[in-house]
């Protein structure tokens, strides 16, 4: 039974370090604070108990004492126990006192450093904390000061302007004008540079650049990381020249296949949100035929799978590779022929538009036999269009799609998004039946055709459609359509 406290970093999803990750994939309990991000808490299993202790400004959902009693509870209690903070757990972050909490009581526990906002947001912001010959250290200081020590605050700022160099405040936009006031006072110049990066590390950043005269009179909020000294000056902004930064982009897949989408987003700058809007299941028969046709694929003469879903179930029920003797296997999509390769199969036709269309175009004429495994519900295209070319055709339920329950919260984060993704007609079915094509985003951007003929079927304006009708393809038209 170990307590872990875990530094989630400044944010971003990818400045997780590999320890954090590999705890919060086998945690019982996770309790997080207010900077921890959705998509960190989704590597946690399903069952896990998640529970939020977040403090905002003049808001405490739970007292320091009760998190740390909290702690030694859930400790004491269960194998794997994650507290996810933002930062590192011990920069400013009262890491130390739930360790000693711990400690006291006798509960084990592992501190999991992580990248800290001192030094990750003010790089994002492209604002370097070092440089050569201009500023050769930085002092990190928080600006969120003991209020037992009085109105003089617990930091010796003449002291912090005497050192030089880079000046890092944390937790500080309450009291940046005193601040300022106590650093103009030790003699640094007005003209000092000095900015506030907000939310960094995030699509949402914003960055204020300013004097240190002049950045209390901007229109700041937490949480910001104040930086001051000349590398304030410094713009070597990168991130926010992503194209796709500052979107905010609802995904629609499963959560199991969400990853490859959201990733791709989260590279180019978009806030991924995800929002699962179907689940897979068990075929209505449990897969009792598809198990039946996955030992006998030796006698057909091919063997078509339509998605990835199909493909890894299929492969699920073949007892050896071997069974599927001289038979060929086609494949609609990379994405499929890659879950088969996955399971060392490797497909012999992929047509080159990845439509039930486009396979009957490219595969030869009949006669023989094709086993077809799908989803319960599909298109009749392919096996009427095999039929019509001489096939005898066995259609096998592979899996069912369902919808998915949706949250209060993912309701509120659709509303407040600029773009949904949507990559089967399942998820647009899915979305119109649980909250309507009035609730939509403004944009609304499909994998390719199919997809966009059934959203317009339901009266909905498709402003992108990806000409090649994959996830990368997905990603290429929405860069394309940003026109950065």
């Amino acid at each position: 039974m170990t307590v872990y406290l875990v530094g989630a970093g400044p944010g971003d999803p990818g400045l997780l370090t590999v320890r954090g990750d590999e705890v919060l994939r086998r945690a019982d309990v996770v309790v997080y604070d207010r900077l921890s991000v959705e998509s960190l808490l989704a590597l946690a299993p399903a069952a896990a108990e998640r529970i939020s202790v977040g403090k905002a400004p003049g808001r405490v959902t739970m007292a320091q004492e009760d998190i740390n009693a909290l702690l030694v509870e859930k400790g004491r209690q269960h194998e794997t126990v994650v507290r996810l903070k933002g930062g590192d757990p011990f920069v400013f972050a009262r890491g130390g006192e739930e360790a000693e909490a711990l400690m006291a009581a006798d509960v084990a526990f592992e501190v999991v450093p992580g990248i800290t906002s001192a030094i990750a947001v003010p790089a994002y912001a492209g604002i370097p904390v070092t440089l050569r010959h201009s500023s050769t250290s930085f002092t990190v200081v928080t600006g969120h000061e003991d209020p037992a020590v009085g109105d003089d605050g617990s930091v010796d700022w003449h002291a912090v302007a005497r050192v030089g160099g880079t000046i890092v405040v944390l937790m500080g936009v309450a009291r940046l004008r005193a601040i300022a006031e106590e650093l103009l006072a030790a003699g640094l110049p007005r003209d000092t540079p000095a900015a506030a990066v907000r939310w960094g590390t995030r699509p949402e950043q914003t960055v204020v650049r300013a004097t240190l005269a002049t950045l209390a009179d901007h229109d700041l909020a937490s949480p910001s990381v104040i930086v001051v000294g000349e590398v304030a000056a410094v713009d070597l902004t990168w991130f926010e020249r992503r194209p796709l930064f500052g979107r905010r982009v609802v995904v629609t897949r499963t959560r199991a296949q969400a990853s490859e989408l959201s990733a791709g987003l989260r590279d180019l700058g978009a806030e991924a949100i995800e929002v699962p809007l179907i689940e897979t299941h068990d075929p209505a028969d449990g897969g009792a035929a598809l198990r039946v046709a996955a030992e006998r694929l030796g006698t057909y003469d091919w063997v078509v799978v339509t998605s990835p879903n199909g493909a890894a179930r299929l492969l699920a029920a073949v007892p050896d590779a071997r069974t599927f003797g001289a038979a060929k296997v086609a494949a609609i999509g990379p994405g499929t022929a890659a879950a088969l390769a996955a399971g060392r199969i490797r497909a012999d036709l992929v047509p080159e538009r990845f439509v039930a269309e486009a396979l009957l175009e490219a595969f030869p004429p009949g006669p023989g036999r094709v086993l077809l495994a799908r989803a319960a519900v599909a298109r009749d295209v392919l096996p009427d269009g095999l039929r019509a070319g001489g096939w005898e055709v066995d259609v096998v339920e592979a899996y069912r799609t369902a919808s998915a329950p949706i949250s209060e919260e993912q309701r509120a984060a659709v509303a407040g998004a600029d773009v949904i993704t949507f990559t089967s007609s399942s998820t647009v079915d899915a979305f119109v039946g649980a909250l309507g094509a009035e609730a939509l985003p403004p944009m609304v951007a499909c994998i390719g055709p199919v997809t966009a003929a059934t959203a317009r079927g339901h009266g909905i304006d498709v402003t992108i459609e990806a000409p090649v009708h994959t996830v990368r393809g997905l990603l290429d038209a929405l860069v394309a359509w940003s026109g950065r």
